[in-house]
């Protein structure tokens, strides 16, 4: 392609297939990928030499521009240029003393941000009107970056990163980040990371605290640019004849060295397909990711060129080859289907027959997340969220308020075969679920917010939709898991673990597994700290998980093998043992009797725990004693063989509920059958004397039952009673135990009764 006459300084897409370029040689040229043709835009005048190209926002809330329509052009004479597509330069401003060294719009178009040789960092309006100063260094300022929600910018300052919040007097962060001034910097907004280059040849990435989270090896020349790519899981490295491709944590898939010269400046198309670099010698280099791979069981997948993949089945080696019409943007791979979506449709293989794909058309053009469950399947686009069954079927749309698709990642939002769930991004404290099958908000409405700002979020994959439940890890790194079902009562959102780094769901069966600090935790039934928290630990399977070194990634949690992505690239498969999962299958289909079996044939303690839980859960008591005597909790078996002695199925399943700490239920299950005085009971045993009397006063009843309760209690203890409640009652009350003991029997009595005679009615109902 025709080049420019000297150093390209910036690069700009406006389509996947369209590029501006800017040079020292004062032309504007625009490529064509698609014809392979360039053309001259305009002639800058002699003076402006240009130094940065930065093009205004596609989406603008509802009004959607299909293509960006102006870019703004920073010079090397103080000034930048808002200049239209065709050329026009509708508006030039003197912005700095000396050179402008970089422009940048934010994320929704509505200002834009300067730096310059004069150290000074300002604020324009999108019509180029000066809003403020917001910062004054007596170095340069070679770089600047938003904030993901444009409340913040970034930038650089000699060796140090600084953030300063738009709000006056918001607090500063700032740290030295390189041994060489800094040149570049770029910041994400779907994962919140931060690049940085500089001229100690070393190119480093940062979480938003300014913690590092990577280091590179110093290279041989100083490294001039780096970008991110749109969705944040790939960036982009320039260098003296050097071009490399990283993943987000910083480890290298890729290393070209083109004759090139330094490359000044990186841009990403918008579907994250391919790269451009202004060049040093003149040329734009054009480069196309490819090789990515995906793995499911024994399937294997490639993009080996931009519109071919290859399918290897590494049992047989059978090799399938397809065939796209347009490009592969985005593909995902999971529950025996191959999802692709390429710039204008979408293509759904089966792993049964990889030669009759099902196709449909896109509503929007580039997808930027797939996600699957084992019924259905969603992408995420510029225009919003799609829920489609694997026939092609659209199933739902899910809207909520302040919708940002182009943020949402796989740690953000989450998949079940009934529920979507996604957080929030305005309030990061917030997850939203919705119905997979309506996309209406889930239950009564109600989103599911935590104390703190929320990380990463998964649901389970298996069993009853109201058992669904979703874990997710907060930024103090604690893992919690909550029911997802939220109907007026409030759910409990309980604690897991705590340093938790990553973490995923088996697709098979309801298993949870995590890296905590040093060691990689299996969660077998997630659900004992709803039934008994006391024996949660027992349920766990730890290893030792030092050999992932810092910030490993769990990629995939299939059947019972885990992947896991360490710091340097290199994937470490993993087995957990298999009996947890079979265990899961029998509880699912009520096989108690073969679950016994089971356990007694492994001989583990672990699994007879797990055993335990399920049972309570499932309230089958039998099968929780003989777990329960197994791993040794005989004060848990005594207290379920004084449940089976109950007179009435009320108050078996009230104690039941007890047994698994669930209070409230209890006592209501009691009150609607009209065992008063057994929830009044429950509540004296708990030493719970407020309700105990409340309830006694409400229903009229068992007061002085009560009151002599809390008499024997304080006598026991040796104290005084100081409740003003039970004060007033027990003025001038004669406590008589023998009449209290004569009607307690008589409750019992009566209970006794009411369940036989239940029964016979239900028996002679039968009969007829």
């Amino acid at each position: 392609m025709a080049s420019h006459q000297e150093l390209v300084s910036c690069v700009g897409w406006t389509t996947a297939e369209e590029l501006y370029s800017c040079s020292d040689d004062h032309q504007i040229v625009k490529w064509n990928l698609l014809t392979s043709e360039t053309s001259h835009i305009v002639k800058l005048p002699d003076d402006i030499y240009p130094i940065d190209l930065h093009w205004f926002p596609k989406s603008l809330g509802i009004k959607k521009q299909s293509q960006a329509e102006s870019f703004v052009l920073t010079s090397s004479d103080g000034k930048f240029h808002l200049i239209s597509k065709s050329g026009r330069v509708k508006k030039s401003v003197e912005a700095h003393c000396g050179a402008v060294l970089a422009g940048r719009w934010n994320y929704a178009g509505t200002a834009l941000v300067t730096v310059g040789e004069d150290g000074q960092i300002k604020i324009w309006s999108k019509t180029g009107m000066l809003r403020s100063t917001l910062a004054q260094h007596g170095t340069p300022v070679y770089s600047v970056a938003w904030g993901p929600d444009s409340e913040k910018v970034l930038y650089t300052a000699g060796k140090q990163l600084i953030i300063k919040p738009l709000q006056p007097n918001a607090k500063v962060l700032q740290w030295k980040a390189h041994d060489g001034i800094i040149l570049k910097v770029d910041w994400n907004s779907v994962n919140d990371l931060i690049l940085s280059a500089g001229e100690d040849c070393k190119y480093k990435v940062w979480d938003s605290y300014g913690r590092p989270l990577y280091n590179s090896q110093p290279h041989e020349h100083h490294i001039t640019s780096v970008a991110w790519a749109p969705d944040g899981e790939l960036f982009a490295v320039g260098s003296f004849h050097t071009l490399r491709l990283c993943d987000k944590t910083g480890w290298s898939y890729a290393l070209e060295k083109p004759n090139t010269g330094s490359i000044f400046n990186i841009a990403w198309s918008v579907d994250g397909t391919q790269i451009a670099g202004a060049c040093g010698n003149g040329h734009v280099v054009f480069a196309h990711v490819v090789e990515q791979r995906w793995e499911w069981k024994n399937f294997q997948v490639t993009l080996t060129k931009r519109r071919t993949m290859q399918v290897r089945n590494v049992l047989n080696d059978a090799v399938d080859l397809l065939e796209f019409r347009d490009r592969v943007i985005k593909a995902s791979l999971n529950y025996a289907h191959l999802v692709v979506s390429t710039s204008l449709q979408c293509y759904v293989f089966s792993t049964n027959n990889w030669n009759t794909p099902l196709i449909f058309d896109l509503k929007e053009g580039a997808v930027s997340l797939i996600l699957q469950a084992e019924r259905h399947f969603f992408l995420v686009d510029g225009g919003g969220i799609y829920l489609y069954s694997y026939e092609g079927r659209l199933i739902s749309s899910p809207k909520f308020p302040g919708m940002r698709t182009d943020i949402l990642n796989a740690q953000t939002v989450s998949l079940s075969n009934d529920t979507l769930a996604i957080k929030d991004k305005t309030d990061e404290k917030i997850i939203f679920l919705f119905e997979a099958s309506t996309g209406k908000p889930l239950g009564d409405g109600k989103h599911l917010s935590h104390k703190n700002e929320i990380l990463e979020i998964a649901l389970d994959q298996k069993g009853l939709t109201n058992d669904r439940k979703i874990a997710f890890i907060d930024k103090n790194r604690d893992l919690y898991i909550t029911s997802v079902k939220r109907f007026g009562k409030e759910e409990q959102i309980i604690k897991l673990g705590t340093m938790v780094h990553t973490l995923a769901w088996c697709d098979t069966c309801n298993i949870l597994c995590g890296l905590q600090d040093t060691r990689f935790t299996v969660w077998y039934y997630p659900n004992t700290v709803y039934v008994d928290r006391d024996i949660l630990p027992k349920t766990l399977y730890e290893r030792d998980a030092s050999e992932f070194s810092k910030n490993p990634h769990i990629v995939s949690f299939v059947g019972n093998q885990v992947t896991v992505r360490r710091v340097d690239g290199l994937l470490i498969p993993m087995s957990i043992s298999p009996y947890p999962a079979i265990l899961h299958e029998y509880v699912g289909s009520s096989k108690w009797e073969d679950a016994v079996r089971l356990c007694r044939f492994v001989k583990d303690q672990t699994m007879w725990a797990c055993l335990a839980a399920m049972a309570v859960a499932n309230r089958d008591m039998t099968t929780a004693e003989i777990a329960y005597a197994a791993i040794g909790e005989i004060d848990k078996v005594q207290y379920i063989n004084s449940i089976k002695d109950l007179p009435s199925k009320e108050s078996k399943m009230a104690h039941i509920l007890l047994f698994s700490g669930n209070i409230q239920e209890a006592e209501i299950i009691l009150l609607q059958a009209g065992l008063v005085y057994q929830a009044i009971q429950i509540n004296i045993n708990l030493y719970n004397w407020k309700r105990a009397l409340e309830l006694a006063l409400k229903y009229k009843t068992h007061i002085d039952t009560v009151l002599a309760y809390r008499q024997k209690f304080l006598e026991t203890f040796g104290k005084q009673e100081t409740n003003e409640q039970y004060l007033q009652y027990a003025e001038g009350l004669q406590i008589d135990w023998e009449k209290i003991k004569v009607k307690i029997q008589m409750e019992i009595t009566k209970e006794r009764e009411r369940s036989s005679s239940s029964q016979s009615n239900k028996n002679t109902g039968l009969k007829h």
